[in-house]
């Protein structure tokens, strides 16, 4: 497996607060990994290393690196709109734009330079169609996204995403405010895009990280615990420390 993602000794800072410790991994190409762990641990702020989301957060430092396809994203001179390009990121909470559905998805598009109508129609087809939204909205164009669904706002944020084409996929509990049904579709959505995209999620939910995850990383009070492939960290973990977090003695 090509790796996509390579962590080298990271430790990440909040002013003086040590909130990552020496973290090492190897994050395969096309593949799903989960970031799994109790509130706190240190998950969130992982993610957000990737796309660099943290630098936005004020007295903040990060010590190791970071290398996409072995180039290190916090290297001097780093393009970090267009690190963000290639890495997109889908939030806990959908956040559609006070815009139309079809506004919505045309906005990245437009931002890096795209100005053809045609060009965008056919951008926002592709991109609904792969978040499974456009049957539901193709007819709708032209409405307001917040009358979405919730469900459906979010899968309209994974299109937004999409539509930028990115490499890699940051989701951060992108189910967790849905209902049982929407989380489902979400979890779908997930399974067919892991083909074209590297997908990182975190998550709360067990069961979703052993559902859609390939590879799984557990965390604990800032330090990765252990790394591996998804059913060994569910059914045969090397750490008891994972074996009791994954078995509900804890988290």
């Amino acid at each position: 497996m090509a790796t996509k993602i390579s962590v080298k000794n990271l430790k990440f800072f909040y002013g003086e607060k040590l909130a990552l410790a020496d973290i090492d991994m190897e994050i395969p190409a096309n593949m799903v990994t989960a970031l799994i762990g109790p509130s706190g641990c240190g998950k969130s702020t992982y993610l957000r290393t990737f796309n660099r989301m943290n630098d936005l957060i004020a007295n903040t430092r990060l010590d190791g690196k970071v290398l996409i396809d072995g180039h290190d994203i916090y290297s001097n001179g780093v393009d970090v709109v267009g690190l963000r390009k290639k890495v997109g990121m889908v939030f806990q909470k959908s956040n559609p734009f006070p815009k139309s559905i079809f506004e919505n998805v045309a906005y990245g598009p437009r931002i890096h330079g795209i100005k053809n109508r045609h060009q965008l129609q056919e951008i926002v087809e592709k991109s609904l169609t792969k978040s499974a939204l456009w049957d539901e909205v193709k007819d709708r164009l032209d409405e307001n996204a917040l009358s979405l669904s919730g469900g459906q706002q979010q899968r309209l944020c994974i299109a937004r995403t999409l539509a930028i084409e990115p490499e890699i996929v940051l989701m951060d509990e992108p189910a967790s405010a849905l209902d049982p049904i929407s989380t489902s579709k979400i979890e779908e959505l997930i399974h067919e895009l892991r083909d074209n995209y590297t997908i990182i999620i975190v998550t709360h939910n067990m069961q979703q990280a052993a559902r859609v995850s390939d590879f799984t990383a557990f965390f604990y009070e800032g330090q990765l615990v252990e790394f591996s492939a998804t059913e060994v960290i569910f059914y045969k973990p090397a750490k008891k420390k994972t074996e009791d977090y994954v078995t509900g003695r804890f988290g």
